[in-house]
């Protein structure tokens, strides 16, 4: 029988996150080992619970969740969208620019599908959080990484975003706070963002998932907030803010420049009514969560859990020989660097996959965030203290045994 091959449509298109290495992962656990997974930001996992006040709207509504809603979402959720974009200072929002979705990853897919075609180069932040890589490919465009600077804090560089402009490019993606560094961009550099957007009539593909999982004071300003004659797309939901990643109730917000867009806001219409509607029960819990009490401040505090296991990890990490590690100021995550002149390393995700069968602890590879070179690995920092100093203290290990190894 001739094989069956899968389509070329997926050539590019990869998500290391939950690739071959988990794979192994899963293999090991299933012959008894005990593995530490440091590699999926999910909250649930470790212990982080969505508010109560949600679940229970849920279930109060759950008998009248049994049929579709409008193919854009319920009236409701949409209106506390509306409410919380008017809170982020985005202007011009109505309830017809909000269409919910099964959590962001369904819309970031149906915003690059209804953009496309074969050719067209959509700019993308390396490192990405790799979704926004496959579904550029997926849809029939071509990524363009522009390097964010760690030397900077991670920020994302001006000067190679307007390098990697050519006359395909279609929109950037701004991820903000960043997966998988940590970072929270200031304004200015969003300000100059939005001004290579309108000087190359760029849409802007705004990322701001993390926007409430924020340390040491800072605040998030939406980057739609700063201008109303660029076409911005804003993606947000509960997932992270409100631990509630299985509910997949996410949102996308069009506001700015629309009357040029009306096209393409018609066919992410179509995209939307053809999977008729999002999941209505998680639906439910979004006017509950955006208009009730923010329990993330509490984990995002001095004396917050998320707070302090951020500390822990970033200290833990930075007092490894050879490692270094800008301080994360927002999301879950650590992007420590690895030296390469002391940690020689040709294939990362091999390297990954050693410290996994020596440590039983799972990570994944920097180059699975499309970074350029095999120096870095990301690492969640959700597990309660205890678990993720054991953790790291298991990653301090391999990596003196690797430096042992390759003489260094």
């Amino acid at each position: 029988m001739q094989p069956i091959l899968k389509s070329t449509k997926l050539a590019n298109v990869c998500y290391d996150i939950r690739g071959p290495v988990l794979a192994r992962a899963r293999q090991m656990e299933e012959e008894g080992h005990r593995v530490i997974k440091l590699n999926i930001g999910n909250p649930a996992a470790f212990g982080f619970e969505a508010p109560e006040e949600i679940v229970v709207d849920v279930i109060r509504n759950i008998r009248d969740a049994s049929g579709y809603s409008d193919s854009k979402g319920l009236f409701s959720a949409r209106k506390a969208v509306m409410h919380y974009s008017q809170q982020k200072k985005i202007p011009g929002v109505t309830i017809d620019d909000i269409t919910l979705g099964n959590g962001v990853s369904e819309l970031i897919v149906m915003a690059m599908q209804g953009l496309l075609n074969n050719g067209d180069e959509v700019l993308v932040p390396a490192p990405d959080y790799p979704l926004w890589t496959a579904a550029v490919s997926l849809s029939g465009g071509t990524p363009r990484h522009y390097l964010c600077d760690e030397g900077a804090g991670w920020l994302p560089d001006l000067a190679d975003i307007r390098a990697k402009i050519t006359p395909a490019t279609r929109a950037i993606v701004v991820i903000n706070p960043n997966n998988p560094t940590g970072a929270l961009y200031p304004d200015d550099l969003l300000q100059g963002i939005v001004d290579i957007a309108r000087q190359h009539e760029l849409i802007v593909f705004a990322d701001e998932i993390y926007d409430k999982v924020l340390y040491d004071g800072r605040k998030h300003t939406s980057i739609a907030s700063l201008a109303d004659d660029v076409l911005f797309i804003t993606f947000n939901g509960l997932s992270k803010n409100y631990r509630a990643c299985g509910f997949r109730a996410g949102w996308m917000i069009v506001s700015g420049e629309k009357r040029h867009a009306q096209d393409y806001i018609e066919g992410l219409n179509i995209l939307a009514s053809m999977r008729l509607c999002s999941n209505v029960p998680g639906q439910h819990a979004i006017q509950t969560a955006l208009g009730g009490y923010q329990s993330i401040e509490d984990l995002v505090a001095p004396q917050g859990r998320l707070c302090k296991q951020r500390d822990l990890a970033w200290e833990l990490l930075s007092n490894i020989p050879g490692v270094s590690c800008v301080r994360p100021q927002a999301a879950l995550y650590c992007f420590p660097r690895l030296d390469p002149k002391m940690y020689p390393i040709d294939n990362d995700q091999q390297f990954i996959l050693e410290l996994l069968e020596e440590e039983k602890v799972l990570l994944v590879q920097g180059s699975g965030f499309n970074w350029p070179t095999p120096d870095h690995f990301r690492v969640v920092f959700l597990p309660n203290v205890d678990d993720l100093a054991e953790a790291i203290g298991r990653i301090a290990r391999f990596l003196e045994m690797y430096r042992k190894r390759h003489g260094t």
